[in-house]
């Protein structure tokens, strides 16, 4: 039942909303409907005339472990999982992520193209993925009623085509670059006969590197750069593939001004980028607002979408929801950042980490978030280089148990109820210490999704198009407002 409260400033007229809670007192996803009355009042001033990007989904990330671990499970839990993430009922993810042959989350070391001087990939073969990683896809396809769109990254381009020939590091050698180009082009139509529709690539996930520690290929903005505009690009449109959106750099925020200004630096370095994919790695707090907003000015019209972002470096806590909103979660930076940058890396909430970050990148341009593995054990892989990572629902294989974490929650609050093509609306908001972000959707329904962090309730007054609702939202906690359409 929806709440209805009468505005002060409507004559005969109540405005519908519904409230749904996350918090750290336990509501996971809960509808409210009796609010707090508190003395201090944040005022809310949503603008819906003015609108910013358009809204491209929310989602997680197929791997070979999560498809792997779902396969171990009983034919109970896993549907029950990808009906979490994909059914009506559930998170409703709309844009996801996979692999272009093996990563870190893979079981061990794959290339679709082994054979060595192979120029022509004549034995180019996805017969790796069809066990576990196509049978999820698939699978999340039939329970999707929307569908979603999938963006294709590679760690690496097979070993042979590069200056040290090994999964881990080195550069793709020039000779090669119309070869990996025609790699690409090999994926696309091999999952199409699968049944599978890319909607994007990168040309490689990490251009920067991982240190050195699992699959990874080093490109610099100029040599990407070359490689979409006088190889990728034109291959695929050769083939009949340039509706694929090819997305550059695909790794943190802090080097984002570097790469979009070689990407976009004229018509010709930016005709086959449709848009940029980041990750949050840099810091476990700062989203980097003033780099997000130099990608977008340097690119207003192309897509800046958050490919990659998980609790990393992090065995997972089983089956204690507190552990996930204390500040008790250290990352690869709080060990290994050099000392001038550990600073960016302070001991962690879960859920502040992802609510802080989703809700300052719609405020700051992006269009997409991706979250990165939807399924981990409670090992916290499989990992084949022992990279252990956190997922919003974790598993016990053995004994056939499931975890629905406060994280699967956090991504619903986004993915849920904020649809492809909505549109991002300006809101002016009374308090800083409060975060806020506000969308119309296709239906012209209004989503407002608010974060409190802080120890204390907030009570709340919004300003609609002169009407108001008011309401209140627990200490530590994420809320979705949804105001349905007026007309």
């Amino acid at each position: 039942m929806a709440i209805v409260l009468s505005s002060c400033n409507v004559k005969d007229k109540t405005l519908d909303f519904e409230v749904y809670e996350t918090s750290e007192s336990g509501n996971k996803l809960t509808k409210i409907t009796e609010f707090k009355t508190l003395d201090s009042v944040v005022k809310i001033t949503l603008n819906p005339e003015k609108t910013l990007q358009t809204i491209t989904g929310f989602g997680g990330s197929f791997t070979e472990s999560s498809a792997y671990l779902l396969n171990k499970l009983s034919q109970k839990n896993r549907d029950t999982i990808l009906q979490a993430y994909f059914g009506e009922e559930g998170a409703r993810y709309s844009l996801t992520r996979t692999h272009i042959s093996s990563c870190d989350f893979s079981l061990n070391n794959y290339t679709y193209a082994p054979v060595e001087g192979d120029m022509e990939l004549e034995n180019f073969s996805i017969e790796e993925d069809r066990d576990d990683l196509i049978p999820m896809i698939k699978d999340a396809m039939a329970i999707s009623k929307d569908g979603f769109k999938i963006i294709a990254s590679p760690w690496t381009a097979p070993p042979w085509m590069k200056d040290n020939n090994a999964y881990v590091g080195g550069n793709l050698l020039p000779k090669y670059y119309d070869t990996f180009a025609l790699f690409f082009s090999k994926y696309l139509d091999a999952y199409k006969a699968e049944g599978i529709d890319i909607w994007g690539v990168t040309p490689v996930n990490e251009p920067h590197g991982n240190g050195n520690n699992w699959e990874s290929m080093h490109f610099t903005p100029e040599e990407e750069t070359d490689f979409v505009q006088n190889h990728l690009g034109p291959k695929l449109e050769a083939d009949g593939k340039g509706a694929v959106n090819i997305l550059g750099y695909d790794q943190n925020r802090a080097g984002l001004k570097e790469w979009v200004d070689a990407m976009f630096a004229t018509d010709e370095s930016s005709k086959y980028f449709a848009g940029t994919a980041i990750h949050w790695y840099e810091s476990t707090y700062d989203y980097f607002p003033e780099a997000l907003q130099y990608a977008h000015n340097k690119a207003p019209d192309k897509y800046l979408i958050e490919t990659e972002g998980c609790i990393d470096s992090q065995i997972p806590v089983w089956q204690d929801d507190a552990w996930y909103w204390k500040k008790e979660a250290t990352d690869w930076g709080y060990d290994w950042r050099e000392p001038e940058k550990k600073y960016l890396h302070p001991k962690y909430a879960p859920v502040n980490r992802y609510a802080r970050d989703i809700i300052g990148c719609l405020n700051n341009w992006v269009d997409g978030w991706i979250d990165w593995n939807m399924v981990l054990d409670r090992q916290g892989g499989p990992n084949w280089f022992e990279n252990w990572c956190v997922a919003p629902v974790i598993v016990d294989p053995e004994k056939d148990e499931v975890y629905f974490t406060p994280l699967y929650y956090t991504m619903a609050h986004f993915s849920k109820y904020i649809r492809p093509e909505a549109k991002v609306i300006s809101h002016d908001n009374s308090d800083e210490s409060l975060m806020v972000t506000a969308v119309k959707n296709p239906d012209e329904s209004i989503v407002l999704v608010l974060f409190n962090e802080g120890d204390t309730a907030k009570s709340f007054h919004i300003n609609l198009n002169e009407q108001s609702i008011d309401f209140s939202i627990n200490e530590k906690a994420i809320q979705t407002i949804v105001i349905p359409s007026q007309q």
